[in-house]
């Protein structure tokens, strides 16, 4: 089954679930809108759930609106240094940190210039260290109703409550804050390591 899917920021696992399960075709040819996991992820820390985002240049007046593929990140501000601390500070003392650590810490290491570009990326990562073989396919016009493939577009909306059956795991904090579920992979990655694929590929994604 082939399933039309947003490339995300180190996607949660219900998103990582049908890129593991699925073929998958990256949707590049839509508008880019704000409240959405095409510039946030959320992790585990200390404090409960907490949002990494990923500041981008805007543009205003009659350029408002523009395509996904072509919106630039705003590197003025030192995002990549401050996501990847705080990872290092939430997941140090997680059992797989230091496994995956060598393949995730050059991401925020070399500067990308493109949103989508640096989110494919991640997703290649993460792929990579799960041995998952990932879809390079990208849409090449925008379909509002598209026919052809299942449409998952949804599951990029931060702000639309998408409900997914997942089992527990253990969190680094989890003592503290209870299970968080559909964090982003990282999360997953971090504590479970070896599992994760398994874990995936378990999960009725709905698709």
């Amino acid at each position: 089954m082939k399933i039309l899917l947003h490339p995300a920021y180190f996607p949660n696992i219900a998103t990582f679930a049908n890129i593991a399960q699925h073929d998958i075709i990256w949707e590049t040819e839509d508008n880019y809108q704000k409240q959405t996991y095409r510039n946030r992820c959320y992790i585990s820390t200390d404090q409960g759930r907490h949002m990494l985002s990923i500041p981008i240049q805007h543009v205003g007046g009659e350029q408002g609106r523009q395509k996904y593929k072509d919106v630039l990140l705003d590197n003025s501000y030192p995002w990549q240094r401050q996501h990847w601390r705080t990872l290092q500070t939430a997941y140090r003392t997680s059992p797989f940190f230091e496994f995956y650590e060598d393949d995730i810490a050059p991401l925020f290491n070399k500067e990308y210039t493109h949103l989508l570009d640096f989110n494919l990326k991640t997703i290649e990562t993460v792929g990579d260290a799960l041995q998952l073989n990932i879809s390079d396919q990208r849409t090449n016009i925008f379909e509002l109703n598209p026919n052809e493939v299942t449409d998952a577009r949804e599951l990029v909306n931060a702000k639309r409550s998408i409900h997914v059956e997942t089992e527990s795991y253990n969190q680094v904090f989890g003592e503290r804050h209870g299970f968080i579920a559909n964090l982003s992979v990282l999360d997953l990655l971090f504590n479970e390591g070896t599992n994760v694929t398994s874990y995936l590929k378990r999960i009725n994604t709905g698709y």
